[in-house]
């Protein structure tokens, strides 16, 4: 591989921000107790509500509990992280001016970004792939870097207003709907009636259901198809509105960079006021949301309208509690072994997808598909980031990056990046493979 961009390589030995590790490697391992479910068992059953009526109590609270403390907030953290990251790139770019060197650095690591999403999804299987969404937003994220904090706040708020007033669906809109049909259903009336008992109907597609469970019996090609199928009603129908979320997610990324926040610079006191800021309204936002669904009736739901506002707020209190527990000499040493997943969390992700889609859950996998509810997948779940922590850190005391981080650096830079590390230094010094 040639040589290339040699004044925006990496310093060798340069101090990395560990609360910045710590964080991205709590998400990434935290993702995979979304993931696991919807790998082990039907995800057009999982994603129906008359899969509630089964559930045992403890699938219940497993469900609950992820709901409210995971789902989607793991997301909004590696999001925040993209952003955060992209000014840490650009900062030799900081004005209009600034080198065009540094622009095309950017935008090659995205576009092999999107490669390698694709991958994910084409060759691991894996159609709730993040990295071709974050690819795509990222590609629109460049110019806003030189934008004011306040300014990129709003902006990133643009996604959890449309959702709030009901773009593309739900919101405002659904909720003073559905609240007119309550009314009428309580006064009697037929059209009313019969509304409410076909909304009240939340069976899956039987042929939906079938078709899934036959790709799950058979080689490989099915398995595949039924992959891609997935895939492609998801992007068909979400992926305009995924690359809008993430992108808004990540100008606020940008603006917590801009303020010190993200990279753990603000005092403890005001970690303690973002973190009772973001928990108590995202907590509790979720919370009735949660109790709104459980009561299986079509009634209106408050997370149609609070729903993003929420994610983004628990996405807050998650980083002010890293960032409030690494002030501390106890909370520094409990979180250090989150380190080494954030600095190789690119290799993870992609490691959780062929443990899971090849390994665990495939026709020929080592355990059932199909049999598992929420809280057996959160064993299973919990298991596996136990090892990935372990494989983590032993990983990183030979290894200066993850494999892939590594390949992708290279690709990036045009120039081979250093991955073996000195033996006996740990310091970060280290010397590049051989081509």
């Amino acid at each position: 591989m040639e040589t290339g961009n040699a004044g925006l390589a990496p310093v060798r030995g340069k101090a990395r921000i560990d609360v910045l590790d710590m964080l991205r490697g709590i998400a990434i391992l935290g993702i995979f107790y979304i993931n696991v479910p919807y790998m082990a068992a039907s995800v057009w059953t999982f994603s129906a509500d008359v899969r509630l009526i089964g559930w045992t109590a403890p699938d219940r609270d497993a469900w609950v509990l992820i709901n409210i403390f995971l789902a989607g907030t793991q997301r909004c953290l590696l999001e925040f992280l993209f952003g955060a990251g992209m000014m840490v790139l650009a900062r030799k770019a900081m004005t209009p001016e600034g080198p065009v060197a540094v622009a095309d650095l950017y935008y090659r690591r995205n576009l092999w970004l999107l490669a390698f999403g694709l991958f994910d999804v084409f060759v691991l299987l894996w159609p709730g792939d993040i990295l071709h969404i974050y690819a795509l937003a990222a590609l629109f994220l460049f110019p806003f870097r030189t934008l004011g904090p306040k300014t990129l706040v709003l902006l990133g708020l643009g996604w959890a207003v449309l959702t709030g007033i009901g773009i593309p669906e739900y919101g405002a809109r659904e909720y003073a709907e559905r609240s007119v049909l309550v009314q009428q259903v309580a006064q009697g009336e037929p059209a009313a009636l019969a509304e409410w008992r076909k909304l009240s109907t939340h069976v899956p597609d039987a042929k939906l259901v079938a078709r899934e469970q036959a790709a799950h019996q058979g080689g490989w090609l099915p398995y595949a198809k039924e992959a891609w199928n997935y895939w492609s009603y998801l992007a068909s129908e979400w992926l305009i509105w995924d690359v809008l979320e993430a992108f808004c997610t990540m100008l606020i990324g940008i603006a917590l960079w801009k303020w010190g926040v993200i990279q753990g610079q603000r005092s403890a006191r005001f970690y303690l006021w973002l973190l009772a800021c973001g928990y108590s309204f995202g907590i509790v936002a979720r919370a009735w949301g949660i109790s709104e669904t459980l009561s299986f009736t079509p009634g209106p739901r408050t997370l149609w309208i609070t729903g993003e506002f929420a994610r983004i707020a628990i996405g807050l209190g998650h980083l002010a509690l890293v960032n409030l527990l690494v002030k501390g000499r106890a909370g520094a040493a409990l979180l250090a072994v989150f380190k080494a997943p954030g600095r190789m969390a690119f290799s993870l992700y992609f490691l959780e997808q062929a443990v899971g889609k090849y390994i665990l859950f495939a026709p020929w996998g080592l355990l059932p598909w199909g049999r598992y509810g929420w809280a057996q997948s959160a064993l299973v779940s919990t298991i596996g980031i136990v090892l990935l922590v372990g494989f983590a850190n032993w990983w990183m005391r030979y290894f200066v990056s993850g494999p892939l981080e590594w390949a992708w650096r290279s690709l990036a830079y045009v120039k081979w990046q250093p991955l073996v590390r000195v033996r006996g230094d740990t310091s970060g010094t280290s010397r590049a493979v051989a081509a």
